[in-house]
């Protein structure tokens, strides 16, 4: 019950640290001008409700750790059990200030809501949110060596989380747009709508590439062997993560190569083809989303078990 908890507890708290790095980031990259009105109150309001997820889902990943470190839920309410882990853990002094940044965030994003932010706040919350999620790299399989080989694993992983949310985060707000809730395609040409992917196609190419450098990092480092990957129950959930991550990736490139250029080039010809093609470009990201969730659940299960290296 402790180890499903925990995956369901890892999962959301993934879920919301991507979507509010993804969601914090995308207006620094994404427009060639301001961001519309429309889609900003709509962000702000994401960035506010996956802050009080990571918030909450970080809370309950804790507790559950902790009664997976000492064998039961009784023992989270024994302030010494619970004082030690915070104290004298690597899991514990992490967590306690990535609770604290997540507090922070909730008050951040909650001012942002209630008022129109200035291009200095989002960037306090692009940073915020970053360190939030790169700073998972401190609480997982990243602590097992030693060394250098411990900081270069530390470093990959918290590069690989980055991209993770720069990709899976900024699908969020991209099909807010494909969806045509975002006031875009009433009061901007609809150029700016292919800007906004190209845009968001160049940031992918960065992502991409650091998450299948920082993949096989991490892979070597957490699996050691092919058969390792092929004979543990760790690389066979590894492998499942990478079937997900390929789809996700043959997604993007039929976006990229197929889609947007005809989604261009109907634009020309009159704003039913274009609905067309944007029907199916909406199709491909929500399609994208579900295969990020299935890599985030991925990611979820093999943190609460042994990596296959050594095995």
């Amino acid at each position: 019950m402790i180890d499903l908890g925990l995956v369901v507890a890892r999962f959301l708290h993934y879920v919301a640290s991507t979507t509010l790095a993804g969601a914090a980031f995308f207006p620094l990259y994404a427009y060639a001008g301001a961001e519309p009105e429309t889609l900003g109150r709509w962000r702000r309001r994401v960035l506010l409700w996956s802050a009080v997820l990571a918030l909450v889902s970080g809370l309950a990943w804790f507790v559950l750790a902790v009664a997976n470190m000492s064998g039961g839920l009784a023992d989270v309410v024994d302030p010494e059990i619970v004082g030690s882990v915070v104290r004298e853990t690597g899991f514990g002094v992490v967590w306690t200030v990535r609770m604290f940044v997540a507090t922070v965030l909730v008050a951040v994003t909650l001012l942002q809501v209630a008022s129109r932010p200035s291009v200095s706040r989002d960037l306090v919350t692009s940073f915020l949110a970053a360190g939030l999620l790169a700073s998972l790299a401190g609480a997982g399989h990243s602590q097992i060596e030693e060394g250098w080989e411990g900081l270069v694993h530390v470093a990959a992983d918290a590069a690989h989380l980055l991209a993770a949310g720069a990709w899976l985060g900024g699908l969020a707000p991209l099909g807010f747009i494909l969806l045509g809730y975002a006031g875009i395609r009433a009061g901007r040409a609809a150029s700016d709508i292919d800007g906004v992917l190209m845009r968001f196609s160049g940031m992918g190419y960065a992502a991409v590439a650091t998450l299948v450098g920082t993949g096989l990092v991490n892979s070597w480092l957490l699996v050691g062997s092919v058969s390792s990957l092929l004979h543990s129950a760790y690389g066979q959930i590894l492998m499942a993560k990478l079937a997900f991550f390929a789809g996700m990736l043959a997604l993007a490139a039929a976006n990229r190569f197929w889609l947007v250029p005809a989604l261009e080039a109907s634009g020309r010809g009159g704003v039913g083809a274009s609905d067309v093609w944007r029907s199916k470009l909406r199709t491909h990201v929500l399609s994208e989303q579900g295969l990020g969730l299935l890599v985030l659940l991925s990611v979820s299960v093999l943190g609460t078990i042994r990596p296959a290296i050594g095995q």
